[in-house]
């Protein structure tokens, strides 16, 4: 069975994410885009455990896999996935001894290390990776030179790219070789155009959150998907303070202090991963990179926001015509694209073939691209 996994959103108990978050429009978002597994994120929260009590099981079909992101030592995030929410219970009450936001916070801070953190959700049953894992801040290669000096020894199951990454920056990198790496896309709103912004196609052996993981341990991975790398917000080396980018030598030149106001350059993910790809290129699935339906409407439509009435109708036109909007991204012909509009088809095509114009971020601004095949 193929099914599109998005792995890692979080929940209203979380810093910055829209209130109206719940698992009913989570799971709504999910028929419109073309997911079939969710993570259910924050699931370390009681109350939001408690809130999927009654879809787990739902209508629409989608396997909700418990999930939870904590931040350890270094402030480095780590992505969390279990079979159920016993597990994630258990792994919550584990931590709690070494957090005073675990039942507060939808992503708490917990006094561990990455190597702790792996032990207590393994003991428990559950699977560990790193979250967005090339990312300066709060990502694990921002922080440590390596997986071991981060786990300790206790080997992660996965590795989360993030929004700055695709799979051929960790394809080189030697330690990775044989670690699966998840798209998906952190969400903080149930909008489409958040929820599955980034996937991971799985193949797997029956609809249960069991198999979901275990998928994703043996690396049955069939697709990842998501943004060009130049779109995320630390690709490149950059000032955060002007967003000025530069070269890795020209930040050493200026021992990574920016000439123009004095702020620290960050080191963009681009660069880091060149450093780190020493070893030969592992064999990976297929990256597709791509954006959100609705987003490439605005652009197409040249409108003010992708939320206007002219591009939701668009958008509700492709989606009645196509079952939902990853189908109309990866699978649906070109030319039927073009029977609903010719400009989207048109665009879709440059995504497939790669025949988009990048203005790549950095700093912690994202970049932003031009379609070929829109005139401006």
């Amino acid at each position: 069975m193929i099914v599109t996994a998005d792995l890692h959103i979080h929940s209203s108990f979380s810093m910055a994410v829209s209130p109206s978050m719940s698992p009913s429009a989570l799971l709504e978002a999910c028929t419109m885009k073309g997911i079939g597994i969710l993570g259910t994120g924050d699931a370390s929260h009681p109350l939001w455990r408690e809130a999927w009590k009654d879809h787990v099981e739902n209508n629409a079909g989608i396997i909700v896999v418990p999930s939870m992101e904590v931040q350890g030592e270094g402030r480095v995030h780590h992505l969390i996935l279990a079979e159920s929410m016993e597990i994630a219970e258990a792994i919550s009450n584990r931590f709690s001894p070494f957090s005073r936001t675990i039942h507060s916070a939808g992503r708490p801070h917990v006094a561990l290390s990455g190597g702790d953190i792996a032990r207590i959700v393994h003991e428990e049953g559950g699977v560990v990776g790193p979250a967005h894992a090339f990312t300066p801040w709060t990502g694990l290669y921002g922080k440590y030179p390596s997986l071991m000096e981060c786990y300790r020894g206790e080997n992660p199951d996965f590795l989360e790219l993030g929004l700055s990454a695709d799979s051929s920056y960790g394809a080189g990198i030697p330690e990775l070789a044989n670690i699966p790496f998840l798209s998906s896309s952190d969400a903080h709103s149930p909008s489409p155009l958040k929820v599955g912004r980034e996937f991971t196609r799985l193949a797997i052996k029956k609809g249960s959150a069991a198999a979901v993981i275990e998928a994703v341990c043996r690396g049955e991975i069939l697709l990842n998907a998501g943004f060009f790398p130049e779109e995320g917000k630390y690709n490149r080396t950059a000032c955060p303070a002007c967003y000025r980018q530069y070269t890795v030598s020209g930040a050493e030149m200026n021992g990574w202090r920016c000439p123009h106001d004095g702020g620290v350059i960050k080191m963009g993910v681009r660069d880091l991963a060149a450093q780190m790809s020493t070893g030969p290129v592992s064999p990976r699935p297929p990256y597709l990179h791509t954006i959100p339906l609705g987003e490439i409407i605005q652009h197409v439509l040249g409108t003010s926001s992708p939320n206007t009435m002219k591009c939701q109708a668009l958008y509700a036109e492709l989606i009645a015509c196509f079952g939902c909007e990853i189908a109309v991204l990866t699978d649906a012909a070109p030319e039927e694209i073009a029977g609903v509009h010719s400009g989207v088809a048109a665009a879709i095509e440059d995504f497939r073939t790669g025949s988009i114009i990048l203005y790549p971020g950095g700093g912690g601004k994202y970049g932003t691209f031009a379609l070929q095949s829109v005139k401006t």
